[in-house]
């Protein structure tokens, strides 16, 4: 047995000391948005302290527990904050929680976080749901030797955002009067937001969107078997002319501003699953 497979059997086997019961609905949350856990029935909260083998977050914004608990009358599991390359972790450690959830049984990954606004049409606390990913400028967490028990060598991307879910979300929205985007997130290294003129290479690339996370666990995710759905939370406008400064607090706020639509958006989802 590989050493990454060994050390995904004793962080599940711990975990499952814990929690005995079944969820296939994983949901990790981004920067600023980890109040949607208050609106999980929890059973049970695990600290990233205390999981073998598990990265610890050591950004702002992140509660840093694994929860398990309820959500529109599902079991699900929610990470309340993630592992980001620019804290040092490999891709493989951004990846590893992906990993664990799809052992614990999650079929289902709902990813979320705070994204740059690309797309001159967006404005700041706008909800883009994401169809589709640009994932070049960022390391791929499934280079080396392939878990061929996790997943296929050469995995498909050419459709990694599920149109299933995307399509029972727009019906959400509608019900509920919550406008959302849709388009292309750019994933980055960070930790430094975007010069001028890397937005404007991102546009023009395609990408309506770019942040520091999430490409790396949906191509996990993507790679082990799991539908994936995805929203960005747009909190600052890179690609605007006019001179601006973008501070972390900032996008934390409006990621805290924008955080009721996408509880409610999650919830109902989940509820639909």
């Amino acid at each position: 047995m590989s050493e990454i497979m060994q050390q995904l059997q004793e962080t599940v086997a711990f975990i499952r000391g814990l929690v005995t019961e079944e969820a296939t609905t994983g949901i990790i949350l981004g920067s600023g948005l980890g109040n949607l856990s208050n609106d999980i029935k929890t059973e049970k909260e695990i600290s990233y302290n205390d999981i073998p083998h598990f990265p610890v977050s050591t950004v702002e914004g992140h509660k840093g527990k694994l929860i398990f608990g309820e959500l529109g009358g599902k079991k699900v599991w929610v990470m309340g904050g993630r592992f980001h390359y620019y804290e040092g972790y490999t891709p493989q450690q951004v990846a590893y929680p992906v990993r664990v959830m799809r052992l614990l049984g999650v079929q289902t990954l709902l990813l979320s976080n705070a994204a740059g606004g690309v797309n001159p049409h967006f404005k700041i606390g706008d909800l883009m749901i994401i169809n589709d990913h640009i994932s070049l400028f960022t390391e791929n967490p499934l280079l080396g030797k392939n878990e061929d028990k996790l997943g296929t060598r050469f995995p498909d991307m050419s459709d990694p955002y599920s149109k299933t879910l995307i399509a029972k979300a727009q019906k959400i929205a509608k019900q509920y009067d919550i406008e959302l985007k849709q388009g292309v997130y750019t994933g980055v290294t960070g930790p430094t937001f975007e010069t001028r003129a890397e937005y404007k290479l991102i546009h023009i690339l395609g990408g309506d969107a770019v942040g520091m996370s999430t490409v790396q666990e949906s191509i996990a995710a993507i790679h082990c078997g799991m539908d994936v759905f995805g929203v960005s939370v747009i909190t600052d406008l890179g690609i605007r002319e006019e001179e601006n400064t973008i501070t972390h607090e900032e996008v934390l706020q409006a990621a805290k501003d924008a955080e009721p639509k996408l509880t409610l958006l999650f919830t109902e989802l989940v509820k639909a699953l």
